[in-house]
């Protein structure tokens, strides 16, 4: 009777225990090397779930994702190991979710190893492969506890308690480019899954992905015929076509797109075998970006790259090749744009209308600031920097050369500062004229801006070209023009910075006045006296200007600010109280000259309220106006084209 009773018991026990394998759940093997491991980012899209239907195996641990190695879970990317990239199994299997009835699930079980040469899955080759396997594979193959192929039988036994194993996929050759006997120990991997795991062939087809071909020119190209012929030697084989499927830069792996392309061709194949109609999931195309035909490379694209462009609208074009980002941003103009991917391992952007001149940008790939490889490279912004020119019209030729215009020099000397003990670095402007000649020439002192150093004004202001064609137009003197770094390329400190009181750049003044001025005088033909010499800045370089020239009348008789940052000026206590001794200043100063635009940060600055003042005072100041510009270069070349002819004439 108990034996009976135990039979009872146990009968109902192993239906309920047979009652649990779902045929409707169906399993799929996935192996391979690094396309079927997954190289590209996931990007949004592919990291939402499909549903409860698309499940995963997990073979290894993914702790950050709380999956347990065995155990079902939603299938999302990555599905490999944790740190892999998407792979074609993530759209094949919705594919099949989408192409096959709602009462069918979808299971994967993944294990593949970058770089693992075929015999890497097969049970008699492992031990004398794991010898020779190189170091960068050793953490891969400990992860599978050094047999992969194991890793994947036990699991998939696992599996068969719950499911229905309906087919083998693999991404596998490249590294058996041009082996004879690869196509035979692909069959023998496969004659092994189904004996181990009792799977008829003739129902569990091996669907092998071909490799990328980058129109002809991928890494392993002659690998594809070998794929191609793969049912030759294993008649269940189907062939995924790879055919324009996209790939990234290196031409061995695809993109994202190029994964999901493949994916959903694994999928539709398995789902004609299995008698439905393949359908595709959606998939979030790119929004390309058209670049109109007025569109053309900028002048300050590095040759060989084609961007960035300009459109007639002045609207700036970008892009860069980034398969692994997630997010790319191009910031310009204090705006930043967030660039789309274009579904070929690349992203671009597109900019609203810019203000014609030069600016400063940055590129940003996942939170990581950079500068553009395809621009040259400015010194701005406190390190180097993009940077992008906006055409002017026929109005912007004062600062272009011009032919039959004798061009001047711009030198690149070293000297040392005896009051700092260094050697510093400045950029000299010698006109046409002065290699024929002995005669002698007044100097301009020119400054640039606060993070800027000594190259601004020759390389984004154009300078040598502003004074060329004044100088060929008889429109101003002849002269030396001197530009120096101000030890202001370092981020602003803080501190007491009123006028006269300078603590940011006062390193310099010393230096100026000891060691710059000399060195000039002694190595350039100049005329030696304060008549002829002049020192003028733009921004904190006005600033300077104004704290060496007023403390320093018996050396300059000319200056200049453009949006100069005279900030808080006091008329009565700066720099002993000059400006209020109108008659002295007049004597000493024969030109105050000041300008400024009319936007953004120049509108605050308003040097029109300071001329009028200075004015009010009984100093004839001068003020030139940017109309519609802001603090920029544009802003500064105008302003050296007006402040230049008024040098040097009494």
């Amino acid at each position: 009777m108990k034996k009976l009773l135990l039979v009872l018991l146990v009968v109902p026990a192993m239906l309920q225990l047979h009652a649990e394998v779902d045929p409707n759940f169906y399993i799929f093997l996935c192996f391979g090397q690094s396309n079927m491991e997954g190289n590209a980012r996931p990007e949004a899209q592919d990291l939402k779930s499909p549903g409860p239907r698309f499940l995963l195996m997990p073979a290894v641990d993914f702790p950050d994702k709380g999956r347990k190695m065995g155990e079902w879970c939603e299938a999302t990317a990555p599905l490999c190991r944790p740190g892999t990239g998407l792979t074609p199994a993530d759209w094949f299997g919705r594919t099949l979710v989408a192409s096959l009835p709602e009462n069918i699930k979808i299971g994967v079980i993944h294990v593949a190893i970058g770089g693992i040469d075929i015999k890497g899955f097969l049970p008699d080759s492992i031990p004398a492969y794991l010898k020779k396997a190189p170091t960068w594979m050793k953490g891969m193959l400990e992860a599978y506890d050094n047999n992969p192929y194991e890793r994947l039988v036990t699991l998939a036994k696992k599996a068969q308690k719950d499911g229905v194993i309906k087919g083998i996929l693999m991404h596998q050759g490249e590294t058996n480019t041009g082996d004879p006997k690869w196509a035979g120990m692909v069959k023998q991997v496969y004659d092994n899954l189904c004996g181990d795991l009792n799977l008829k062939p003739e129902e569990v087809n091996l669907y092998a992905g071909n490799i990328v071909q980058a129109g002809g020119q991928g890494v392993c190209i002659g690998c594809k015929k070998q794929i191609d012929e793969l049912p030759l030697t294993l008649h269940t084989a189907q062939v995924i076509s790879s055919d324009d499927c996209t790939n990234g830069p290196d031409r061995l792996h695809f993109d994202a797109a190029g994964y999901r392309e493949l994916g959903c061709r694994y999928g539709e194949a398995v789902a004609r075998f299995l008698g439905y109609e393949p359908k595709r999931p959606h998939i979030d195309m790119p929004k390309l970006i058209e670049v109109p035909a007025d569109a053309v490379t900028c002048e300050t694209t590095v040759p060989g790259n084609q961007f960035p462009k300009v459109d007639k609208e002045h609207r700036a074009y970008f892009r860069i090749e980034a398969p692994q980002a997630r997010k790319v941003i191009v910031d310009i103009c204090n705006k930043k744009y967030d660039m789309q991917p274009d579904g070929k391992g690349g992203f671009m952007a597109v900019t609203d209308p810019l203000v014609p001149g030069f600016h400063y940008y940055f590129m940003e790939i996942d939170g990581v600031r950079f500068v553009d490889p395809a621009t040259e490279v400015f010194f701005g912004c406190n390190r180097e920097a993009g940077g992008i020119e906006i055409p002017e019209g026929p109005e912007g030729d004062y600062y272009r050369p011009q032919q039959g215009v004798p061009a001047g020099q711009v030198r690149s000397l070293y000297y040392y500062a005896q009051s700092t003990n260094e050697w510093r670095h400045a950029m000299v402007y010698t006109p046409a004229e002065y290699e024929k000649g002995k005669k002698k020439y007044p100097v301009l002192y020119l400054q640039h801006g606060m993070g800027e150093d000594e190259t601004g004004w020759s390389h984004q202001g154009r300078m040598q070209h502003i004074m060329d064609n004044l100088i060929a137009r008889g429109e101003a003197v002849p002269m030396i023009v001197v530009m120096e770094s101000g030890d202001i390329k370092a981020p602003f400190g803080g501190g007491d910075n009123r006028q006269g009181r300078s603590e940011y750049g006062n390193s310099f003044y010393k230096v100026m006045i000891d060691d710059l001025i000399p060195y000039v005088d002694s190595h350039f033909r100049t005329f030696k006296d304060r008549e002829h010499r002049a020192m003028a800045g733009l921004s904190w370089g006005g600033h300077q200007t104004f704290d060496v020239v007023l403390n320093d009348l018996d050396k300059f008789a000319w200056m200049g600010t453009f949006s100069g940052a005279i900030f808080g000026l006091d008329l009565k206590t700066a720099y002993d109280g000059i400006f209020t001794r109108p008659d002295e200043f007049n004597k000493k100063i024969h030109l105050l000259f000041m300008t400024c635009g009319t936007q953004g940060l120049d509108a605050m600055i308003n040097a029109k309220n300071t001329v009028e003042a200075l004015n009010a005072q009984g100093i004839p100041a001068q003020y030139y106006e940017a109309t519609g510009l802001d603090h920029e270069w544009l802003t500064w070349r105008r302003s050296l084209k007006e402040f230049v002819p008024r040098l040097f004439k009494k």
